[in-house]
């Protein structure tokens, strides 16, 4: 219970019901019940805030544009890095074999978390108590040019390499976990001449794709990737 104490003064919420927190923490792996239904409910719910909160922001922008401004803002690299800054891992409870495997520092599974925490919120309390809850941890992303931007992981991708005058990326479906209802993707993303091959993860194949352009457009970046010509 301590350690739930310390959880809510990390998130900046106080739970009456501590039970809604505790099934929200539960992967799959510790069996019946886990936060799976919880996990559905969050997403839907923080992808209104996003959208509600994009809309009144920016009267400028049109419909496509608030799409993808939204998809940045709740694509699980970002959720995970979330869950990171809360040092989320090391209170979800796993079965004995995802603990062993590390199942504490996966991306899929912290970003899935988060948004179980969101749906625990939601019934604790209210839509608009749990609005402000997730904005606030939103509130300095909301305002960062990386992540204000119009353009997906995917597509910010392809403009790079295509600047390099290089192949357009290629995106792998490598194994789809779980049941039908609560499926993780892990995608590949390959670009010819490039020897590093990130594994995207999502609850969607649209997901796994982002996050996997997302990791290979950092690191392209990173390298300061020449392209053929400019070798020459």
């Amino acid at each position: 219970m301590l350690e739930l104490k310390k959880l809510c003064e990390k998130l900046g919420y106080e739970f009456q019901n501590i039970d809604l927190l505790r099934q929200a923490l539960c992967h799959r792996s510790i069996g019946k019940p886990s936060n799976e239904r919880l996990e559905f409910l969050g997403d839907a719910i923080l992808s209104f805030v996003m959208a509600d909160e994009l809309f009144h922001r920016h009267p400028d922008l049109d419909e496509g544009a608030l799409s993808r401004l939204r998809s940045n803002l709740v694509n699980g690299e970002l959720l995970a890095q979330l869950a990171r800054e809360m040092e989320l891992g090391q209170y979800i409870y796993f079965g004995v074999g995802e603990s062993k495997s590390g199942g504490g520092e996966r991306p899929s599974i912290l970003a899935n978390t988060v948004e179980a925490i969101i749906g625990a919120i939601y019934l604790d309390s209210n839509l608009e108590e749990c609005r402000k809850r997730v904005l606030q941890w939103y509130w300095m992303r909301l305002e960062e040019p990386s992540i204000i931007s119009y353009k997906d992981p995917k597509t910010n991708l392809q403009e790079f390499i295509q600047s390099k005058k290089m192949p357009l990326p290629i995106y792998k479906v490598l194994k789809i976990d779980g049941a039908a209802h609560s499926q993780i993707f892990h995608i590949e993303c390959k670009v010819q001449g490039v020897d590093y091959f990130p594994v995207g993860e999502g609850s969607t194949k649209r997901k796994a794709e982002q996050n996997a352009a997302n990791l290979l457009l950092e690191y392209l970046t990173k390298i300061n990737l020449q392209s053929p010509v400019e070798e020459q």
